[in-house]
């Protein structure tokens, strides 16, 4: 594991156990970004990055009984809290780096990642290989409860013209990892980015 990793993992395992207590309103939110991937009966989805898991549960009743959820995380901790809050029963929880997902090719039809990209230590990379994992025509979310101003202002940080985030670099980043941005929204109540992979 490198040093990166190491430190993401050593990061959000310190704060696993109260991660939910921490962010107790953003349900609604999730469930909102979860409706905007268009889901349908039967659909694969990944949860890439689940944390805690607060995705599954809207992505489960966005594909139904026969579809496929699975949440991968880096942070053991994470998955125990997930399951711990009983959100295995909304899918499947994998211990994974999404730089190397356990997946074929071609296996998902979405993916929706809240808080990831910013925890990625090589975002391309890694949006590479969930292209990979993703059928051509499937479908990218990357969420935040918070938009950028917002999240920044949170972390007593300055927006700067490098944001990963910033719509020209974010659509930049997607268009060399195998997506194409279809819509771009930053607000302070939410970040969401759709993209499409492409063939």
């Amino acid at each position: 594991m490198s040093h990166d990793l190491a430190h993401v993992q050593e990061f959000f395992t310190a704060r696993a156990a109260d991660w939910d207590h921490r962010f107790p309103d953003d349900g609604p939110a999730y469930a909102a970004a979860v409706a905007g991937l268009g889901l349908r009966e039967g659909d694969r989805v990944l949860d890439a990055g689940c944390g805690t898991g607060r995705a599954l549960p809207p992505l489960r009743a966005a594909v139904g009984a026969s579809g496929v959820v699975i949440g991968a995380d880096l942070t053991p901790a994470m998955l125990r809290e997930a399951a711990r809050a009983g959100r295995d029963r909304d899918g499947v929880l994998l211990l994974a780096d999404v730089a190397a997902l356990p997946l074929r090719p071609s296996s998902l039809d979405a993916v929706f990642a809240a808080g990831l990209i910013a925890h990625l230590p090589d975002p391309a990379g890694s949006l590479r290989e969930i292209a990979r994992a993703v059928r051509p025509g499937g479908v990218l979310a990357l969420f935040h409860p918070v938009g950028r101003a917002a999240l920044a202002a949170r972390q007593g940080r300055a927006l700067t013209p490098d944001d990963l985030r910033a719509e020209p670099n974010l659509r930049a980043l997607l268009t060399r990892s195998g997506w194409h941005m279809t819509s771009y929204a930053d607000e302070d109540a939410r970040f969401l980015a759709l993209a499409v992979r492409t063939d």
